[in-house]
């Protein structure tokens, strides 16, 4: 790696050195430059440069930055287009395509927190975001310069901001569509062909008490016990199962309240997460009967199970989380699911993606868009 990529992977850009001007500037300032970089990175070095760029939900513009400037310049030289896809005022989707996008390949930018900086070892890339989802750009990045090589066109690349806390990449792309009718999303699956999905339905629940001194309970109201109360009701709720997608699962991701431990609290809140299987009306309606009239219920996001199609040659999985999938809303074409990585390392400390799997991401990502393109499914 050199020039621009090696500043990358110091760390740099994750301590705010650069700005996405200095990026916009410095990357796209000389041709030759960029086409030397192009020419020396493989996947592994790619993932890493990614992973050296904090990009948190909401703060994605840098990576985008890096992103744009990588793709305009290949592009350039082979024909194609690169824009940012504008999201809200600050946020950006990428967007390249050769020819009218009969295919696009597709993942997010964003990451959740806390930023760490790459290493590596002989066999793994570490680092935040390294398996979901840059080491999972870097391979379809990889897989498009192959298919460009071999002179073919008509498919996309669109990396999206936001999938880990808002969606607001995908919901935005879904309203601008390219015509493309098929759609792969890269997700952490041990690049194994996803058969479904199960989707999430999001809830902030809070509890409104009165204040008074802790040694005189009796003049107050509990903010924190109704909370309870309803948490544990939330709890016992039966939820549905599913012969392909297994069983629902609630988790109390979080919860706050109260002031001080000799104060009765006036305040609580929590926040729940549900995976889904089926119709999320079934799960929105006994959660509703659980915090009526106790606490107040606002619902953050809803996103539908998923069931998915097979494709020849790909063996297959079934993911227990939820994608940007449903959020096309089949905008971008019929979806298919399948990325490098394991999710069970997703989030963590321990974050990482097998080198192998990487290379091999590269040449499955280049297998679907032909097979794609040539209408063999």
């Amino acid at each position: 790696m050199n020039n621009a990529a090696a500043r990358l992977s110091d760390g740099a850009l994750s301590r705010g050195v650069f700005s996405a001007e200095f990026l916009r500037s410095s990357f796209l300032r000389s041709n030759s430059i960029q086409k030397e970089e192009l020419a020396s990175m493989d996947a592994v070095q790619f993932t890493r440069a990614l992973v050296d760029i904090e990009s948190t939900t909401g703060a994605e513009a840098v990576a985008g930055e890096y992103l744009y400037a990588h793709l305009a310049v290949l592009a350039a030289r082979t024909g194609g287009q690169a824009e940012r896809m504008a999201v809200t005022p600050e946020r950006f989707n990428v967007l390249a395509t050769w020819g009218t996008p009969v295919v696009t390949l597709s993942t997010h930018i964003d990451t959740v927190p806390p930023y760490f900086a790459s290493r590596e070892d002989e066999e793994q890339v570490w680092g935040r975001g390294s398996c979901d989802a840059k080491g999972i750009i870097a391979a379809m990045v990889m897989a498009a310069e192959r298919l460009l090589a071999a002179g073919t066109r008509n498919f996309g690349l669109l990396f999206v901001v936001g999938e880990e806390k808002d969606s607001l990449g995908s919901l935005a792309a879904a309203k601008s569509p390219r015509g493309a009718k098929f759609l792969i999303n890269g997700e952490p699956t041990e690049n194994l062909l996803a058969l479904g999905s199960k989707g999430a339905l999001r809830f902030e629940l809070i509890a409104h008490g009165k204040l008074a001194h802790s040694a005189y309970p009796e003049l107050g109201e509990s903010a924190i016990e109704k909370l309870l109360d309803v948490l544990d009701d939330v709890r016992k709720i039966a939820l549905p199962s599913d012969e392909l997608l297994g069983k629902s699962t609630v988790n109390i991701g979080t919860i706050s309240g109260g002031r001080a431990p000799n104060v009765i609290a006036d305040y609580a809140r929590a926040e729940l997460m549900f995976r889904l299987v089926g119709d999320s009306s079934i799960v929105r309606e006994a959660v509703t009967a659980a915090a009526r009239g106790r606490a107040e219920l606002r619902e953050a996001l809803c996103s539908e199970a998923l069931r998915l199609q097979p494709l020849d040659g790909l063996n297959t999985m079934v993911a227990a989380f939820t994608t940007d999938i449903p959020n096309f809303d089949g905008a971008w074409g019929r979806p298919f699911l399948i990325g490098p990585g394991s999710i069970h390392v997703a989030h963590t400390s321990e974050e990482r993606i097998s080198k192998k799997e990487l290379h091999e991401a590269v040449g499955i990502y280049e297998g679907m868009v032909r097979k794609l393109l040539a209408g063999a499914v």
